[in-house]
């Protein structure tokens, strides 16, 4: 046996919105955390009323926002929960990839169900990296079940950097209130042709170029800022790569059923980031697959692959 167990003292009663980084208790999405093995965990979720995160009527999207966020919210639970990372220490996200089903029938499960139900996430946790006898990295395989039928399963991760040192990283460019407080001063761009003042999840603004646009981000969007950042959260980019390889493969958009991304570097609040999609050749799942990647003040930020399937009849 390795020296997890060691290093658990409790697992909490319920979630908590600090144990998972959120200021709104609304936005917690998590229920339970119970310990199944050394460096395994199975994390309950609550989906039964998401409208409070996405208002989006929009009829072409899928869950995997939702998915996201749910996923996202395990990390700072099992860091401090799982872990014992203490409270102050930065989360950052290296990769992550996920796949709505692995099979045809399953394509559609988070649809079928709608965003609802407790859905479970079985957990292992894997190349456990510690520093001074404290995690700072480590690898998630996740697995998401409702009801006995597989939803979904997701691979991450990420590094964990004591509060001081993510200063130090940051630089000049550090400070939450300051960074936001710069990004509100600026007017926010106009969300992409289509999206009403209320559709407050566009996250691209056109430009005058195909296929690219500029990150919209805006800093009061609920779910994305619900807590002050220093820069554009690792969830807004992701939504912008769906929304990009939905904007440039029209009209055979469907459902993003598989994304495998890399964050290379921050997105910062102060400048300009340019969103670009290009089309690659299907899949031999006759997916269509689209590279998104966003550069900032010419360097690479992040790259996706997204692969989407057909949008089944009748959606």
């Amino acid at each position: 046996m390795n020296d997890m167990a060691s290093t658990i003292t409790s697992i909490p009663a319920r979630v908590t919105k600090e144990l998972v980084h959120k200021h709104d208790a609304s936005q917690v999405l998590l229920t339970d955390l119970k310990r199944i093995g050394d460096d395994e965990f199975l994390i309950t979720a609550d989906w039964t009323d998401t409208g409070r995160l996405m208002s989006t009527q929009d009829s072409r999207r899928d869950d995997a926002v939702l998915l996201t966020e749910t996923i996202r919210q395990t990390f700072p639970l099992l860091a401090h929960a799982g872990y014992e990372v203490p409270f102050g220490h930065h989360l950052l996200w290296d990769e992550y990839r996920y796949a709505l089903g692995l099979e045809a029938l399953g394509l559609e499960a988070l649809g079928r169900g709608g965003a609802g139900g407790r859905p479970q996430l079985h957990i292992k946790c894997y190349d456990i990296v510690r520093r001074r006898g404290v995690v700072s990295a480590l690898s998630l395989d996740i697995t998401v079940l409702r009801d006995g039928e597989q939803l979904a399963t997701a691979h991450t991760r990420f590094d964990i950097q004591p509060a001081a040192i993510y200063r130090r990283l940051r630089g000049a460019r550090g400070g939450a209130l300051e960074m936001l407080e710069l990004a509100r001063s600026r007017p926010l761009p106009p969300p992409v042709s289509g999206a009403s003042e209320e559709f407050r999840d566009a996250v691209l603004s056109p430009t005058d170029e195909r296929d690219r646009w500029q990150l919209r981000i805006d800093t009061h969007h609920p779910m994305y800022f619900d807590h002050p950042s220093d820069h554009a959260p690792g969830i807004l980019l992701l939504e912008a790569a769906k929304q990009a390889a939905r904007a440039v493969r029209h009209p055979r958009a469907g459902i993003t059923e598989a994304m495998e991304t890399v964050f290379h570097r921050y997105v910062e609040l102060d400048s300009p980031c340019r969103v670009d999609a290009q089309p690659l050749p299907d899949d031999q799942q006759g997916r269509a697959r689209i590279l998104v990647t966003m550069h900032q003040e010419d360097k690479l930020c992040f790259t996706a692959l997204v692969s989407v399937a057909k949008a089944p009849s009748g959606r």
